[in-house]
């Protein structure tokens, strides 16, 4: 027992004492001592009987006493009894708490489902009764896995090679096409079997999530389980050159057919989100069909009107994945601002958005009562958990995955900086110092050119793309944010489209001025440009119309040959919407910056790097700028690889990529040398 408990207990025997003494003992006491007084003024004879009635009186008194005190003693005694039974029961129940949670985390996990496909994503609704998943079927077989099973089983066994398609995608990112489509089931959680399962997008000649990065985030339950929202977008003949994705509504139990809920919008509708009442539905939508570079807006629709409203028109940034607070008031989502990747609040009602996480790159994130618990890293910090307030505040990390590891390396320092671009516009980069620098050297530069066109390289620690592998080489390592990047306002954004070999060049080539005359250590003069995807393009590009400023390049996936990249792309949206119609219209739009048409000009030493696997740029791309300068006798490399597709993503694959680039430019660069006086 507690001394707290203690002394209310003792507290609790002097007041029953004291009520006890006020009403039993004062009394007698009073009226005796009249009657003696009374008696003594009677005369002295009444003086025995008087001391008789007193010791009487005083024998009560203690008998009372006495029993008064043993009650008590009883009482605490079991007072003290109870509140150990209390303890051990609480000691007990915590206990068993924590064996449960001890016994889950140690315990193998059991499989739920038994299903005769692989289960693509799944989503458990609120209820706990049942859960939404996606499968790869033939759509003509509905719900009935076994065939899908039988079809695929006989596709495998037949003895001719050839596939006849009349559409396209004929593949998509690293695949071929194969007829099945990702679709929308769902199952009772308690029995997910093929017998048990329900066709949600029925007539849905479309992707339940979309390919090739679809995930969950495309499709969620209603509060009450009953209704299930997805986007998809139809495939008809024009998928490969489509961005109208849709909302589509439907009972959870495949009872209804699916309803189109956003058809008014040809572009790009995505990741619904209920409200806690079930009567509102928040959801990211874009604007402009053809292109998905566009901003993202945040969408609210009362589900029974269809009144759409948007939540924060003022907010210039494109939003990521949204998951709204426990209390409807406020939607989380993370974007690139101004060189971070930051947690934003946005409140529901008046569009205000506030960035709460501070620097560095958020990723995945969940939002609780009063926490948001988020993803990490920087430009010197691989990912690790953190916690914030939902109101903001200081962050509290709560892992350190790589503790052990990090201790025994060394990382460049680093720090923004800004200049004056195209048309005198602030374009902003970031510049990291070698390990071991010492202001009394200059230093290699490798620069960075990142891809997308519509991305950024900032504050993160990229896994691909990472600035520190070249400055634990000993180089300095600069990376711009040129026109065309994101996180800086959706005209910047805008900007590039139509004009890729020109405001990005002229703000690269500025770039690096500035670094030049910003920061003596670095020796601009003895650089290598490095870039993959738009920045591999960019690297062509720069070989023939900048071909003086590099000792060398080193070009990752990039497009040689605009024109032939506009018939063997299989996004065709992404190349229309940049040339700014289709390739047989504009051809004067796509030659005017295609580095194929400068290569009598390319003189610069040149690593090219392609992934077999590479639909999006395809293979070819590389093989024809390798071709080319190995027929000029420019000093070359071609490294590829038979299973990697845009990425290289396979560890063992990693390591020989930054084996052969960090070969590449300490063969062309010069080692660090005294600053000039």
């Amino acid at each position: 027992m507690s001394i707290n408990a203690t002394l209310i207990i003792q507290m609790i025997v002097f007041l029953i004492l004291v009520g006890f003494t006020m009403k039993f003992v004062w009394p007698p006491l009073v009226k005796a001592l009249d009657e003696r007084a009374a008696k003594i003024a009677a005369g002295l004879s009444a003086a025995d009987k008087a001391k008789a009635d007193l010791a009487s009186a005083n024998q009560r008194v203690e008998q009372q006493l006495s029993a008064a005190r043993n009650d008590a003693a009883k009482r605490l005694a079991d007072a003290e009894r109870l509140g150990q039974q209390m303890v051990e029961e609480a000691k007990g129940r915590a206990s068993e708490e924590a064996s449960k949670i001890i016994a889950a985390a140690h315990a193998e996990a059991q499989q739920a489902s038994n299903l005769s496909l692989d289960i693509g994503s799944y989503s458990i609704a609120p209820d706990g009764k049942s859960v939404a998943l996606s499968l790869s079927v033939f759509t003509d077989c509905l719900a009935d896995l076994a065939c899908t099973k039988a079809r695929t089983d006989k596709q495998a066994a037949r003895k001719t090679s050839g596939t006849l398609h009349d559409s396209l995608f004929i593949r998509h990112w690293d695949t071929w096409a194969d007829g099945t489509r990702n679709q929308l089931f769902t199952s009772n959680l308690a029995d997910v079997s093929d017998a048990s399962l329900r066709l949600i997008s029925q007539g849905i000649d479309g992707d339940v999530p979309s390919k090739p990065f679809g995930d969950d985030t495309e499709y969620s339950f209603s509060p009450d389980s009953k209704t299930l929202i997805f986007g998809v977008r139809i495939a008809g003949k024009t998928e490969a050159w489509s961005t109208n994705f849709d909302l589509y509504q439907s009972a959870s139990d495949g009872s209804t057919k699916p309803a189109n809920l956003t058809a008014g919008n040809l572009a790009w509708d995505s990741t619904p989100v209920f409200s806690a009442d079930g009567k509102t539905l928040y959801y990211r939508a874009m604007s402009r069909p053809g292109f998905e570079a566009d901003r993202f807006k945040i969408m609210a629709r009362e589900l029974s009107s269809g009144k759409t409203r948007e939540v924060a028109p003022n907010w210039d940034r494109s939003p990521d994945s949204l998951i709204l607070s426990a209390d409807g008031k406020t939607l989380y989502t993370h974007t690139d601002h101004i060189g971070q990747r930051q947690l934003f609040a946005i409140a529901v009602k008046s569009g205000e958005a506030r960035a709460i996480s501070g620097d560095g790159a958020v990723s995945g994130f969940s939002v609780g009562a009063k926490h948001v618990v988020f993803a990490r890293d920087d430009l010197d910090s691989p990912a690790d958990l953190y916690r914030i307030s939902t109101s903001g505040g200081a962050l509290q990390q709560l892992s350190k995955v790589n503790e052990a590891v990090m201790v025994n390396l060394q990382f460049g320092s680093y720090e923004q900086f800004n200049f004056k671009g195209h048309n005198d516009e602030t374009v902003y980069g970031w510049i990291v110092k070698p390990v071991d620098f010492d202001p009394a050297k200059r230093y290699p530069v490798a620069y960075l050119i990142h891809g997308g066109p519509q991305g950024s390289f900032g504050n993160q620690f990229h896994y691909r793309w990472n600035p520190q592998t070249y400055t634990g080489q000993g180089w300095v390592a600069v990376m711009v944010d040129f026109h065309g990047s994101t996180g800086y306002g959706q005209a910047f954004t805008d900007s590039i489209s139509g004009d890729w070999g020109g405001k990005p060049l002229e703000d690269l080539q500025k770039g690096l001025s500035e670094v030049g005359k910003r920061f003596a250590y670095a020796d601009i003069d003895n650089a290598c440009a490095l870039g993959g995807s738009y920045g591999g393009y960019m690297t062509n590009w720069i070989a023939g119309a900048w071909p003086n400023q590099f000792k060398c390049l080193v070009t990752h996936a990039g497009i040689f040959d605009k024109r032939f990249m506009s018939y063997s792309t299989e996004e065709l949206w992404f190349d229309e919407w940049e040339n700014q119609g289709v390739a047989w219209e504009k051809a004067a739009d796509i030659e005017k910056d295609n580095p194929v048409n400068k290569v009598a000009d390319w003189k610069s030493p040149m690593l090219v790097i392609h992934g077999m696997l590479d639909f999006r740029v395809p293979f070819e791309q590389g093989i024809s700028a390798f071709t080319l300068l190995q027929r000029r006798g420019i000093d070359s490399q071609f490294l590829w690889f038979p299973d990697e597709n845009h990425w290289i993503l396979k560890p063992e694959n990693s390591i020989q990529w930054h084996d052969s680039v960090n070969a590449w430019l300490h063969k062309h660069l010069q080692t660090s040398a005294p600053v000039a006086k």
